[in-house]
């Protein structure tokens, strides 16, 4: 595998620091494996960002439930793969004890990421989400353990109350607050929808917001979040889906009709060449 060894650790870590204090939003794409993550450095992006959704579909397995040590190998591959920073998303820290999620960040770091984030959400569909005072000391050992490191690694908080079906930015809003006063850097509350939602939350932080777009009927774009006060944008699982979607029309006209109209949205063997270079696999 390549590796990007001219861009050290805390270079890709201050860049990524510097891209959340610009004056402008930014987009934070989201790969799933180093091909997907050098196509994105290739077209131009200045940060990447993993995804659960799109790892545990190109494990086959549901989203959130890649084992840890998969996940990390993942982290590595990506973060080594490319010259960009690399920010993580670790679910939730892969356990309930803010023991556990400290943990999960020494090994983050460990891999090679500049940052990543931890949810509110706890797996359980009895109690999806962790009460507040709990998950706010969850972000603060976090916090704790990224401020020991020796680079500046970028906290995210998420809120996942609208991932869960619990419609309620008053909540949304409390929740957020409390993880920026535990320390987190980014603020992140995926599943909100409207300006006016987003633009309460913005106004209600102090920290840099970031938004997930590419959800279904949410239509605001770069530009909308940017005029919003968005620092941060990402796609999540969407680019895997729209992999996975062309993918499975592709496999059911062959299977359905035998023919391979597909190739005309496919890329051409010459432009795979261009994208990837010549470097040794």
């Amino acid at each position: 595998m390549r590796q990007s060894n001219s861009v050290s650790q805390v270079a890709k870590a201050e860049a990524f620091r510097r891209l959340h204090a610009g004056k402008e939003a930014f987009v934070v794409p989201n790969p799933w494996d180093l091909g997907t993550a050098r196509l994105l450095e290739k077209l131009g992006f200045n940060a990447l960002a993993t995804t659960s959704l799109g790892l545990a579909c190109s494990h086959g397995l549901q989203d959130n439930l890649v084992p840890q040590n998969i996940v990390l190998q993942h982290l590595a591959e990506i973060a080594k793969g490319t010259q960009l920073p690399v920010t993580a998303d670790l679910g939730n820290g892969f356990g309930d004890s803010p023991e556990t999620v400290s943990r999960t960040i020494v090994l983050a770091a460990a891999a090679g990421v500049v940052g990543g984030s931890i949810e509110d959400s706890t797996g359980r569909d009895e109690e999806p989400i962790y009460p507040v005072d709990f998950a706010a000391e969850r972000i603060h050992a976090a916090a704790v353990t990224a401020r020991d490191l020796s680079f500046p690694f970028t906290l995210t908080a998420r809120a996942e109350n609208y991932m869960v079906g619990r419609i309620n930015l008053a909540d949304t809003i409390r929740r957020l607050q409390a993880y920026q006063e535990a320390g987190a850097d980014v603020l992140y509350a995926p599943g909100l929808r409207s300006s006016e939602e987003i633009g309460e939350v913005v106004r209600s932080l102090n920290r840099p917001v970031n938004v997930l777009i590419g959800l279904e009927g949410a239509t605001l774009s770069v530009k909308d979040l940017d005029a919003l006060g968005v620092r941060r944008i990402s796609v999540g699982g969407s680019l895997a889906k729209a992999a996975m979607g062309e993918f499975l029309r592709a496999a059911t006209e062959l299977r359905d009709h035998g023919t391979t109209t597909y190739q005309m949205r496919a890329v051409t063997s010459e432009q795979i060449k261009d994208f990837f270079g010549k470097e040794d696999p």
